[in-house]
């Protein structure tokens, strides 16, 4: 008989992608079809002070440089929320809020989550329309942010 995997720790298995929630700061979560982005990169300094008896530099941290975050969701008439915080960068004030992607398990559990801090939207687009078209309209936000963390709960 074979192991349908029922017997196994969750830890064994990879977490699929598919099942996550986006919270914007706005108090309820927003349906997305697709998060990107959640990248971080530390930039690389080569030292060799003079006396040192290797032949090769040392490698230590620089700066962390973090990636705009790209979400992707449906058109809907009554909820302009994207564009509403977007809009407010006309007045030089924009709101910058903490943006938290939680990604779930089958149940619905919190499995892990990335938290953006200070992230504020840089642009907003909208996909090409056309009347022979049968697509969902779908909107794009870019999300600037100052850091990444990333916490699973236990």
């Amino acid at each position: 008989m074979g192991d349908d995997g029922s017997a196994r720790s969750g830890a064994v298995w990879p977490l699929p992608r598919f099942r996550f929630a986006v919270d914007l700061g706005f108090g309820v979560p927003a349906s997305f079809q697709e998060v990107s982005g959640l990248e971080s990169e530390t930039q690389v300094i080569e030292y060799r002070h003079g006396d040192h008896g290797s032949f090769s530099p040392i490698k230590m941290p620089r700066i962390t440089k973090f990636a705009t975050v790209t979400l992707r969701k449906g058109v809907l008439a009554a909820d302009p929320r994207f564009w509403t915080w977007y809009d407010q960068m006309k007045m030089n004030a924009i709101e910058r809020r903490t943006v938290t992607v939680d990604l779930l398990d089958e149940a619905g559990k919190l499995v892990m989550r990335w938290a953006l801090a200070n992230a504020w939207p840089t642009k907003i687009s909208m996909v090409d329309l056309k009347s022979d078209g049968n697509e969902v309209a779908i909107e794009t936000m870019e999300i600037a942010h100052e850091s990444l963390s990333v916490t699973t709960p236990r």
